[in-house]
């Protein structure tokens, strides 16, 4: 089995790294994209351009199926790239985990890039699943750029403005952009008030990789030997993971993985 995961950059580690866990013996292919980094200020025309040249460059490896590690490329180019490479290659999007955190009762804050608080795309979802519980949007500036620098002044900093815009009765925190994973007790530890129950934290990667499992009909094998192999596409040329990405126990994970010969 082979499974390919794409995004601008690092944002897709966490992902990356839930398919590692629950198949060691998966050959993974990551497709970034270092030239045109980052797609979020970029025009949805434009940033569908590129991420469907990145998926392209993926496919050309034939994975049985692709994963789209970020939140703001599935927004704008999941049917794109559906049309493109479906039913041969199945797309998984990712989406935040709204729906499970308003599960919970709330109050929800949603974490997320400031072009992405307040879209369309996340009022629809709160519509459709969070209705009747409180939610607050908080745009947190700099912290997707931060994490993929590994700039951890910047991160800091970036995490506790966003820490000051989360409301204080807040019980449950969506990571609403796959980066903000890679930092997920850094923003736990900000956002904790003293005296409240345990902060609650909803990521998508473990339910990303579940759902690219399901639509391959194949099932989790976490104790599988650890066979799979890593092939690191940077912008449709074969490379090696971003120094920054072994900043994270995800990226650790992943460099012990045998290169695809």
């Amino acid at each position: 089995m082979k499974i390919a995961l794409m995004d601008s950059g690092i944002g897709l580690l966490a992902a990356t790294a839930a398919v590692r866990r629950l198949r060691p013996d998966a050959d993974l292919v990551l497709s970034l994209d270092p030239d045109g980094m980052p797609w979020g200020p970029r025009t949805p025309e434009d940033l569908t351009g590129r991420a469907l040249a990145v998926a392209e460059a993926a496919a050309a490896h034939r994975p049985d199926a692709l994963i789209i590690g970020c939140n703001t490329a599935t927004v704008h180019a999941l049917p794109t790239l559906r049309a493109r490479l479906e039913p041969g290659i199945p797309v998984v999007g990712t989406v935040p985990a709204i729906k499970p955190a308003a599960a919970g009762g709330g109050p929800v804050a949603i974490w997320a890039t400031p072009a992405t608080t307040g879209s369309p795309y996340q009022r629809g979802l709160i519509r459709d699943f969070a209705a009747g519980v409180p939610v607050t949007e908080v745009p947190c500036f700099g912290l997707a750029e931060a994490v993929e620098h590994a700039d951890e002044t910047a991160i800091d900093a970036a995490v506790a403005a966003a820490a000051a815009l989360t409301p204080e009765d807040v019980t449950t925190v969506v990571l609403g952009c796959t980066h903000y994973e890679l930092v997920a007790e850094r923003i736990r530890t900000a956002v904790q008030r003293p005296g409240f129950p345990p902060l609650v934290l909803h990521g998508s990667a473990g339910a990303v990789a579940a759902q690219a499992l399901r639509r391959l009909g194949e099932q989790p094998a976490p104790r599988a030997a650890a066979t799979g192999t890593l092939t690191v596409l940077l912008s449709g040329r074969e490379g090696t993971l971003p120094e920054a990405a072994l900043t994270y126990a995800e990226g650790r994970l992943l460099q012990a993985t045998s290169p695809a010969g």
